[in-house]
C-alpha cells in the first residue's frame, strides 16, 4: 500500500457527536451499539448538453447507528444533529428495536483500531473546470456527434469517525477527485444507446483517456448505425471491464451474506479449490482513490487476494453472517484489481472467429446456480478476429460460474477507474440471438 499521512485530528466535534451519541443509546437502554459519524464537503462542475451548467460546492454531516437490545437490532441514520434531534433518534432506534425480531447472530464491531489519512485534502475549482473544458475540447474535435448529457468533475472529502460500545475506533480523512460522463451519440435522427465512463483518482489525471472516457466516447459514434445479428450461433465475448465488473459482483454475491445464510451459494465448501480460470488473480486495492480497508460493519481488512490464479482463498461474510452461519469472519472492504494478462487486447479480439466485443451486460439477477439471459449493450460483433458493426438487440446467454472457469485470455491493457482496476477477458461457448 501506498504511505499514509500523519493522521490528522477527525473534523471539529466529530469525534464528540459520535461519543455523544453512543452514550446517549447506551443510556437509552440498548446493551450494545455502533456509532458512525461523517462529514462530506463536495465541490463540483456539472456538464449538461455539451456546456458547463453548475457550479457548486456543499457541506453535509449526519449520523447512522445500529444498537442492540435483548438480541434486537435496529438501524437508523439521520442529519439533525441538535440535543433535540439526537434525542428523537434515539427514541426512534429504541421503539424499532422492540419490534424487531430476536437474533443472537447480532453483534457489533469490538477491539477495532484504525487513523488514516489520504488524498488531497482541498479542492482546486480552477483545475476541475480545465479538466473538462479539455474533455469538452476533444469531443468538439474527435467525436463530435457525442452529446455529453451529464458531466462533471468534483472534489469529495470524507471525514468520519466510527465507535462502538465494543470499544472500536476508526477515524478516516480521504480526499480525491471524481470525473464522469454520461451521453449519447446522435446523427439526425438515429441515436446511439446511452452509456457512461468516470472513475477517481487522487491527482487529476490525463483527459480524456483516463478512466475510458474517450474510447467510450469514441465507441458511441460508431454505435449509432447497428446491425441485426441474424442467425443464432455459439461464439466467443470479449468482455469489457465495465462487464468484467458484473462477473466479479456476482461472484461477491455468491460469498456474501445472503447466499451463505440461506443455502444456495456454489461456493460454500470450495475454499482452496478452483473456481476460475487460472488466468484470474483479485486482490484488494484498498488504498485507491475514495476506498479504505473499513468495511460496512466497522472492521478493518487486511489486504486480500481474493482468486489467487482461479482458487477461491476465502469466504466473505459480515460478522453478522459469520455468526449465522459459522463461517469464519474474514473482512473486506471495497477496492479491487483484476492482474492483467500477458495477451494485448488486439490479440484476444483476433483469436475470435465469431462473438461480440461487450461493453455492457444487461442480465438482471443469474438463477441460483448462474445460469442468465440478458442484452449485450453498446457491443461489436466480432467476425474473423475483426471487430465489424455495432450490434442491435443482442441477447446472450450463459452460465456464470462457467464464464470464469472458461476465461481464456485476458488482456494485458486495463482501466483503472480509481476502485477498480480491471483488464478485458475473453469466453467462449456464449449462445447469441
Amino acid at each position: 500500500m501506498a504511505a499514509q499521512q500523519t493522521p490528522a485530528p477527525p473534523a471539529a466535534g466529530l469525534h464528540d457527536l459520535a461519543q455523544g451519541l453512543l452514550e446517549r443509546l447506551r443510556r437509552r437502554g440498548f446493551e450494545h451499539a455502533q456509532v458512525h459519524a461523517t462529514e462530506e464537503r463536495r465541490c463540483e462542475l456539472n456538464l449538461a448538453h455539451n456546456e458547463p451548467s453548475l457550479l457548486r460546492s456543499n457541506l453535509a454531516r449526519r449520523v447512522a447507528a445500529s444498537a442492540i437490545v435483548d438480541g434486537r437490532r435496529a438501524s437508523a441514520q439521520g442529519t439533525d444533529l441538535t440535543d433535540e434531534g439526537l434525542a428523537r433518534f434515539a427514541d426512534e432506534l429504541w421503539g424499532a428495536a422492540q419490534a424487531a425480531p430476536q437474533d443472537e447472530a447480532h453483534a457489533v464491531s469490538a477491539g477495532q483500531r484504525l487513523q488514516l489519512v489520504r488524498g488531497p485534502a482541498d479542492p482546486d475549482p480552477p483545475a476541475l473546470t480545465r479538466a473538462l473544458r479539455s474533455v469538452l475540447d476533444w469531443r468538439a474535435e474527435h467525436t463530435p456527434t457525442m452529446m455529453i448529457e451529464e458531466g462533471l468533475a468534483a472534489h469529495r472529502r470524507v471525514r468520519s469517525v466510527v465507535l462502538s460500545s465494543g470499544d472500536s475506533r476508526i477515524e478516516t480523512d480521504l480526499g480525491w477527485i471524481e470525473l464522469s460522463v454520461f451521453g449519447l451519440a446522435r446523427e439526425g435522427e438515429r441515436t446511439s444507446s446511452f452509456n457512461h465512463a468516470g472513475g477517481a483518482a487522487h491527482e487529476l489525471p490525463d483527459l480524456p483517456q483516463a478512466f475510458g472516457l474517450a474510447r467510450m466516447m469514441q465507441d458511441l459514434t460508431r454505435q449509432v448505425h447497428t446491425r441485426p445479428l441474424g442467425e443464432r450461433f455459439v461464439g466467443d465475448v470479449v468482455l469489457a471491464p465495465g462487464a468484467v465488473t458484473d462477473l466479479l459482483e456476482w461472484l461477491a454475491g455468491q460469498i456474501g451474506d445472503s447466499r451463505l445464510i440461506d443455502g444456495s451459494s456454489l461456493y460454500r465448501h470450495k475454499v482452496g479449490q478452483p473456481v476460475a480460470s487460472p488466468l484470474l488473480t483479485l486482490q484488494s486495492r484498498y488504498d485507491a482513490p475514495g476506498c479504505s480497508p473499513v468495511t460496512a460493519d466497522a472492521f478493518v481488512a487486511a489486504p486480500s487476494r481474493l482468486l489467487d490464479a482461479g482458487r477461491l482463498t476465502q469466504l466473505a461474510p459480515s460478522l453478522y453472517g459469520s455468526r449465522k452461519t459459522g463461517v469464519p469472519h474474514t473482512p473486506l472492504a471495497e477496492g479491487w484489481e483484476l492482474l492483467p494478462g500477458t495477451t494485448p487486447l488486439a490479440g484476444l479480439i483476433a483469436a475470435v472467429p465469431r462473438g461480440a466485443l461487450v461493453d455492457r451486460l444487461s442480465m438482471g439477477n443469474p438463477a441460483p446456480n448462474g445460469d442468465f439471459s440478458g442484452v449485450v449493450k453498446n457491443s461489436f460483433l466480432i467476425e474473423d478476429g475483426r471487430v465489424t458493426d455495432a450490434l442491435a438487440e443482442t441477447m446472450i446467454s450463459g452460465n456464470v460460474a462457467r464464464m470464469l472457469l472458461d476465461v481464456t485470455a485476458v488482456s494485458a491493457e486495463r482501466i483503472d477507474s480509481g476502485s477498480q482496476e480491471l483488464p478485458w477477458v475473453r469466453i467462449p461457448g456464449l449462445h447469441f440471438s
